[in-house]
């Protein structure tokens, strides 16, 4: 496992070296902030306040995270939302580098913002509500920005996250899928493949941020921080709602999130007819990726909360899922 203790002592005693990078001491006080994808720690020393990003190896490009900043930086000079400052290095560097044993570790360094995530027994449809106005300013940004010259983000279409070239794992290894389960997802998967034709027209596709959930929102009074544009690229506009509702697809107050959602998002773009219909799409979608990526990040806090039981809960969504498109329930 990749996020194991002796990991993460590790990599923290490389941080140390390479703070003086950011002008800070190597005695600064660094605590783990969460495991994910990246490992991301909290660095404090006197006035200063950041949170250090150690890039998971093998995922992410150089290109790909320099673009990653870029567009993070474009979305704050544009105050089109509210995120993170990055903090560059005192030679201007917004990526740094470690080497971990012959293995390079990249890191990106943002200012602190204090803040907790919203909690599923808060008043999640007023917080939805904002989220869907935040998501429509997002796409219009991507829209019209000009991407800098050598921008790259991962495509995440159907056969990037289900088919041939899956980033996140196969969603036939999901963690206690049996051979009748995985027949089922097999056909899941055709289905949403064939729902996700239509759904693909000139300018439904473009650059979101892909991981806007709960967990990647910073509720501090009255306002609302993003963070973490780690997956963000190129998908379906809409297959944002989708990200916003990871692991809690299942609730029974997803209709009134869609709602609060969509009402959100009309306060700032018009949306197509059938939008409804193509969220369902898209949070399945979203649930069978993340089903895989359960399995492919098994020491992971995250992952290891779901274990099987989000498996299982997949597979009931699926017959949902396929009987609402007259396929069949059979498991």
């Amino acid at each position: 496992m990749l996020y194991d203790a002796e990991y993460l002592t590790r990599i923290e005693s490389l941080i140390r070296v390479h703070l003086p990078e950011w002008g800070l001491p190597p005695d600064a006080a660094v605590s783990l902030i969460s495991i994910s994808e990246n490992a991301t720690f909290r660095i404090t020393a006197g006035a200063a306040d950041l949170v250090l990003r150690v890039y998971r190896p093998g995922y992410h490009t150089p290109e790909e995270i320099r673009s990653e900043l870029a567009w993070i930086e474009a979305l704050r000079a544009d105050d089109v939302v509210p995120t993170p400052r990055i903090i560059p290095t005192l030679d201007g560097r917004r990526l740094a580098e470690i080497d971990d044993g012959g293995t390079p570790r990249r890191m990106a360094a943002f200012a602190f913002v204090p803040g907790v995530e919203p909690q599923e027994g808060a008043d999640l449809p007023a917080w939805f509500r904002h989220l869907g106005a935040i998501h429509a300013r997002l796409h219009a940004h991507a829209r019209r920005w000009a991407r800098p010259a050598g921008f790259t983000r991962k495509v995440w279409d159907f056969d990037s996250m289900l088919g041939a070239r899956p980033l996140w794992g196969d969603f036939r290894a999901a963690l206690g899928l049996d051979a009748p389960g995985r027949a089922l997802l097999e056909r899941t998967a055709g289905a949403l493949k064939a729902r996700l034709g239509p759904l693909s027209q000139p300018g439904s596709f473009g650059l979101i941020h892909a991981d806007l959930r709960l967990a990647n929102l910073l509720v501090e009074g009255d306002g609302l921080t993003l963070i973490d544009f780690d997956d963000c690229g190129f998908s379906w506009f809409f297959y944002d709602f989708a990200a916003a509702v990871s692991f809690i697809e299942h609730s029974p107050r997803l209709p009134e999130l869609k709602a609060a959602w969509l009402d959100g998002y009309r306060t700032r773009a018009g949306l197509p007819e059938g939008v409804e219909d193509a969220l369902d799409v898209f949070v399945l979608l979203r649930r069978m990726l993340l089903t895989a990526w359960v399995a492919s990040h098994a020491e992971t806090p995250t992952a290891q909360a779901m274990g099987t039981a989000y498996t299982q809960g997949t597979l009931t969504l699926a017959e949902g899922f396929l009987a609402r498109q007259g396929s069949g329930l059979s498991r």
